[in-house]
């Protein structure tokens, strides 16, 4: 990824956005120590090391574990579609870097609203024509599903690949995040993987839950919202599908590429994954 001239104000120059208010998407790339983001989004950052001095490690996790599960989708089980929902700005390594080296004829679609992650993406993927971007909401499955982008390099009667890599936990409970998996799982076909993360909510009691607390408050101070749930709220998310070894597990945990030498921190723990089957 080549980075742009100048400060991201320079860069994102006529595009849509607030630079005095946090965005999901830039608060990300600050966590990753990217350029993407203005002083709001590292307030945001800096707040949150607060609570977990670790928060851009479990950060970084989320993005190791969607490239672990995108090498074992393409090598191991021949997908060739893969749709990512709610993209980031694009990191040193990407998901269709990874599905493309495993598969040339390999078709990635990334959704996303963002108006910077999106001409940001596009700037980078303006000559591969393998993969694109549409310009959709994953909190609507139909709107997703039927973008002309995703329905000319997509097709639903082949295996897919649905990445939600920590979508639903900007959902409240009222906008029904279950059934909105359940709405995406019932479009795939046969054959296809959802591969999923959320952050856990460990319960009053747990040595966790003030993190969590803490962790959440910061979100809503700042209207970017963060909901934490059960093990068992996140597992219906999956209803259906049969959930792949090791399971619903922190994602640094999610086949590892090599021995841990150091324990989880806080915010480790409570983000989890899991990659699951259709039948």
């Amino acid at each position: 990824m080549t980075e742009g001239e100048g400060t991201p104000a320079d860069r994102w120059k006529g595009r849509r956005f607030d630079p005095s208010k946090p965005s999901i998407s830039r608060v990300y790339d600050a966590l990753l120590g990217g350029k993407e983001n203005f002083q709001a989004d590292r307030d945001v950052r800096d707040k949150l090391v607060t609570v977990d001095a670790d928060v851009g490690q479990a950060t970084r996790d989320l993005h190791e574990f969607l490239l672990r599960a995108t090498r074992f989708l393409a090598r191991e089980a021949g997908v060739t579609q893969f749709l990512m929902c709610g993209l980031n700005f694009p990191a040193k390594e990407n998901l269709h870097e990874v599905a493309l080296r495993a598969n040339r004829s390999s078709s990635v679609v990334y959704v996303a609203r963002d108006p910077a992650v999106l001409a940001h993406g596009r700037a980078l993927l303006a000559d591969n024509d393998q993969t694109h971007m549409a310009d959709a909401h994953y909190r609507f499955p139909r709107q997703v599903i039927e973008h002309p982008t995703v329905v000319k390099h997509i097709d639903f009667t082949q295996p897919v690949a649905l990445y939600q890599p920590g979508t639903m936990r900007y959902l409240s409970d009222e906008l029904n995040p279950i059934g909105i998996m359940a709405e995406y799982i019932e479009a795939l076909p046969s054959g296809s993987y959802v591969i999923l993360a959320h952050l856990v909510d460990p319960g009053p009691g747990h040595e966790l839950y003030e993190v969590a607390m803490q962790t959440r408050q910061i979100a809503a101070d700042n209207n970017l919202g963060q909901h934490f749930r059960t093990r068992d709220q996140i597992l219906a998310m999956l209803n259906g599908l049969d959930i792949l070894d090791p399971g619903l597990v922190p994602l640094a945990t999610w086949w590892p590429d090599g021995p841990r030498l150091n324990p989880l921190a806080p915010l480790q723990r409570l983000a989890l994954g899991a990659v699951a089957h259709k039948p």
